[in-house]
């Protein structure tokens, strides 16, 4: 076969008549548009292909208007596209000229019509093309694909590499594009060589033997020793050319050393493709990455899918098979994940997406689910071994020996990433290393050698699926099965009893693994005393996640299995807290969270487990804060302090004691000690699992920053405030759980809506919002429609009211008494705003009788009674004397608590009632000492009125 003309397939598929060669210049650039290649000054410049077909269209073309459709049916010929598709494109291209800068201008849009290139450009042609054009014609290379998607960086680095090493070997799994890049790569350099490139496709061949017939009539050569080896260096003496050596992993180790000969003619390059290295002499290695897909994401947009070469493909692919497809909002994140979860694999990808038109997206999404995806159907026309993922891997997994055969099926009852130790438990071999690197080797696990930690591996999704097959075939799954979840539940094990010394480390890599023991352990097949001790170590690595349903799943479950034995044990011990910190922060405060807590505790107790008493003990008293029973909070954060004493080797103790105490105090209305004991738990400790500062699935740290953002505020310390604010939430945005996350967004809000803030403060509801329901966080969302409604109310929209009510009524169901005051106090609010002051009088008289059950001591009751004074002073039948009282009141309480926010208010409140009276006296005598007092925060909202108050006495 002949080969098709370098470059002349993007050329006619664009509708160009580029000549041979052809080169264009424009400002510092160069395009060659057969070799697909843009440089600047003589560097390679980094262009994606469908921005680099864009370019070569309006160079050729430059002066003129070429339409958006007519960019549609060149780039996008048999796809379905979007004009924000073509916006983005060009947007890339922009940034890759830096379009602008210094005044430049290349590429220009004519609004309504399309795009020019407004740049001069110039053309030559390349001598050496030309004088090489014979011989490429004459080179028996397989045709290029008219369009190689996200590998257009990888074929430029491959380049230098063959250029400058001599010899490369492209390695990944089957199925990568490892023949395509080669086939471009061989195309790509034919000038360079002259047209001398020779391609031999071993994929065909199955005896060694047959190797030196191929590779001598692709080089020309009729060897008359029998020894090729020996000839070849001879032979190829006075030849500068690139041999490509294509699938050479079922013959590699004939292949090694001829393809070692053929670089010892100094002239020679060699290029291999396989799943292995060849591992001789001079040879580079490139592993080919799977195409790029999106992160994972809950939405991503059409437009920003398509950026990604991987979902290109899949919608070319789906076009090209004949549906009527185009990439919708809604279809990209499926679409998305589909690609991840075929690991970026080209032919994978391929074969998914030639199922859309019987499928439809989210039916061949779905079928990712089973195994039948191995067996989906390729081009009729691919190699037998590429017609389907199972023939892919059959080809593959017919190379391995027994042994190799043997540790790939084990290993797919592992799930995603796994370690080194993590294989030894399952293979059980002295010689796992070996074994794992071999797997490693030919290219049917990936490894990471990035981490800290020592290297990772995974199985790519396809092959998992297609060992855990053979694994089931081959009678050995129920047996690997009870290993795993033996394994697992030893890890976990040994991650609990870790080192107190040492910082706690994330369980999250065991995730996947968790959940598969456990559905096997709890299956009919199962075993269920295995089962309840891997529920029972598994519900730490659930909390600290934040699956805190899943966690309340399996504690149940495990729950329901115990045995007599088990009765009054550390086992049920931590099932039942599992239980009730789960449904805490999932469903409410209800009764059984109590009981679930205070039984667990019992058993701490009667165990004399101090550490597990400091962990239940902060459990019940996060539960009492959220029920606004702080009196017998404060309680059980002196009684933490007191076992906190008997842990003197865990600093740490020490600190969630003091972050119980600190969080009572400041809703109780004692500031300085709120202050004090806030700070004393963030000083610098030892993180330990023991006490848990990640423990129920939320970092006690985060908690103490938050109350101490709030205290200072009430303490007159802006500036501090706020930034201790912000650090709460980034820290806790960093941690990444939900419960943290959704934890530091409620509390640290009030302090943004005290400064006045109103902008930061929405920006934080409408994220804690989208955290509640994103991780079902149930009481979340009512507490987050509830400050949604504050700040309606604040900002004059007394729409917000109702949103207050609904949001308090479903908090009382769920006895999340937390801000009920806070939430009575705006309502009120919204209704005198309204002219309802009598409904305003009646809500803050039931939001003060709330304060009563801790003896008439709340955080807020300032706030509270300086509201109540206002409310009677703006009755068109105000009372004065009455309105002046709870003025008073709310200044005294305020003076108590040492809230000096508080007092502000208050005062400022006096002191616009005196000036009516015309008391400037009284007036300045009451508010000018408060604001002075002052050195912080002096451009926020309060100030400022103050202030203005005071300009005017």
């Amino acid at each position: 076969m002949k080969a098709a003309e370098p470059g002349r397939e993007t050329a006619q598929a664009l509708g160009l008549g580029l000549g041979l060669g052809a080169v264009l210049h424009f400002g510092p650039f160069s395009l060659f548009p057969r070799e697909r290649r843009l440089v600047r000054d003589g560097q390679p410049v980094k262009i994606g292909s469908r921005a680099l077909d864009v370019l070569v269209i309006l160079t050729e073309r430059a002066g003129e208007i070429v339409t958006k459709e007519e960019l549609i049916a060149k780039v996008w010929p048999d796809t379905a596209v979007e004009e924000s598709g073509i916006r983005v494109h060009v947007a890339a291209l922009r940034k890759a000229l830096g379009d602008g800068a210094g005044g430049a201008r290349y590429v220009t849009n004519v609004p309504g019509r399309g795009y020019s290139f407004v740049a001069p450009v110039e053309r030559s042609t390349s001598l050496g093309h030309i004088a090489g054009t014979a011989r490429a014609l004459a080179s028996e290379l397989p045709a290029r694909l008219e369009r190689i998607l996200g590998r257009d960086t990888t074929i430029r680095e491959i380049v230098e590499q063959v250029r400058a090493s001599r010899f490369v070997s492209i390695v990944g799994p089957g199925g990568m594009g490892k023949t395509t890049v080669a086939v471009a790569l061989a195309h790509a350099v034919l000038e360079d060589f002259a047209g001398d490139v020779s391609f031999v496709d071993l994929g065909s061949l199955r005896e060694p033997h047959q190797i030196a017939s191929a590779l001598c009539s692709a080089l020309g050569f009729a060897p008359v020793s029998q020894d090729l080896a020996a000839s070849l260096p001879a032979f190829l003496r006075d030849r500068r050319m690139l041999v490509v050596l294509d699938s050479c992993e079922h013959l590699i180790d004939a292949v090694a050393p001829l393809a070692e000969r053929l670089v010892a003619a100094a002239g020679v390059h060699v290029l291999t493709t396989s799943r292995e290295p060849l591992r001789v002499e001079g040879e580079h290695v490139h592993r080919l990455a799977p195409l790029a897909s999106p992160p994972e994401a809950s939405a991503i947009a059409a437009t920003e899918a398509l950026a990604f070469p991987a979902v290109e493909l899949f919608v070319e692919r789906a076009t090209a098979s004949g549906t009527r497809f185009v990439l919708s909002d809604d279809d990209a994140p499926v679409v998305s994940d589909l690609c991840r979860r075929l690991d970026g694999i080209a032919l994978a990808i391929e074969f998914a997406a030639g199922r859309v038109e019987a499928y439809g997206i989210r039916g061949t999404a779905s079928l990712l689910e089973n195994r039948f995806k191995l067996l989906w159907h390729g081009r009729r026309t691919a190699l037998p071994r590429h017609q389907t993922l199972s023939a892919l891997l059959d080809w593959s997994y017919n190379l391995l020996d027994g042994r190799e055969q043997r540790a790939l099926r084990r290993l797919s009852i592992l799930v995603g990433i796994f370690s080194l130790d993590d294989a030894a438990g399952i293979l059980d071999e002295e010689d796992a290393i070996g074994t794992l690197g071999s797997l490693v080797d030919k290219s049917l696990i990936s490894v990471d050698t990035r981490g800290s930690e020592g290297p990772r591996y995974r199985l790519l999704d396809t092959t998992r699926a297609y060992a855990h097959a053979k694994l089931s075939d081959a009678g050995e799954l129920q047996e690997l099965a009870k290993r795993h979840a033996q394994y697992v539940c030893a890890m976990l094990e040994c991650e609990r009893n870790h080192d107190r010394e040492m910082p706690a480390r994330s369980l999250a890599r065991y995730l996947g693994n968790a959940r598969a023991a456990l559905d096997w352990s709890f299956s009919n097949g199962g075993d269920p005393r295995l089962a309840v001790r891997l529920a029972t170590e598994a519900v730490s690595l659930f909390m600290e996640l934040s699956l805190l349903r899943e966690c309340a799943r399996w504690a149940e479950a495990a729950m329901a299995l115990l045995e007599p034995s088990d009765r009054g044990t550390r086992r049920e011990m931590d099932l039942r807290a599992a239980l009730g910190v789960a449904a805490m922060f999932t469903k409410g405060n209800g009764p059984e969270v109590r009981e679930a807590l205070s039984s667990a505790l019992a058993l701490a107790d009667e165990v004399d487990e101090p550490r597990e008493q400091l962990r239940l003990l902060g459990a019940l008293n996060i539960l009492l804060t959220r029920t606004a029973e702080w009196r017998e909070g404060l309680l059980v954060g002196q009684r933490s302090e007191a076992v906190a004493a008997r842990l003197d080797d865990d600093p740490a103790a020490r600190s969630l004691a003091d972050w119980m105490i600190g969080t009572c105090r400041h809703l109780l209305g004692d500031q300085v000690a709120a202050e004090a004991r806030c700070r004393s738990a963030l000083e610098p400790t030892p993180t330990s699992r023991s006490t848990a500062m990640l423990q129920f699935g939320f970092d006690h740290r985060v908690r103490a920053l938050i109350v101490l953002a709030r205290a200072l505020w009430l303490l007159g310390r802006v500036d501090d405030a706020l930034r201790v604010a912000d650090r709460a939430i980034r820290d806790a945005a960093e941690i990444g759980q939900p419960t943290t996350v959704a934890i530091s967004l409620v509390w640290t809000s009030s302090v943004y809506v005290w400064c006045g803030d109103f902008e930061r403060a929405e920006e934080v509801v409408e994220r804690l919002v989208v955290y509640a329901e994103k991780h079902s966080l149930g009481p979340y969302i009512p507490l987050a429609l509830g400050l949604r409604g504050e700040l309606l109310v604040k900002r004059g929209n007394f729409a917000g009211v109702e949103l207050l009510r609904k949001a308090g009524e479903t908090l009382r169901a769920g006895r999340h008494d937390l801000l009920q005051t806070v939430f009575a106090t705006a309502i009120a609010e919204g209704l005198a705003g309204a002219g309802r002051f009598e409904d305003a009088l009646q809500t803050i008289d039931a939001a003060l009788a709330l304060a009563k059950r801790n003896d008439g001591e709340s955080f807020d009751l300032p706030e509270m009674l300086r509201f109540k004074g206002r409310v009677l002073l703006a009755m068109p039948s105000r009372d004065e004397t009455l309105g002046e009282r709870y003025l008073r009141q709310a200044l005294d309480h305020a003076r108590e608590q040492n809230a000096l926010g508080w007092e502000l208010r208050a005062a400022t409140a006096l002191a616009e009632l005196y000036t009516r009276r015309a008391d400037k006296t009284s007036a300045r005598a009451i508010l000018e000492p408060v604001y002075s007092r002052y050195d912080q925060g002096l451009g926020t909202a309060d100030l400022l009125a103050a202030k203005d108050v005071l300009s005017t006495l």
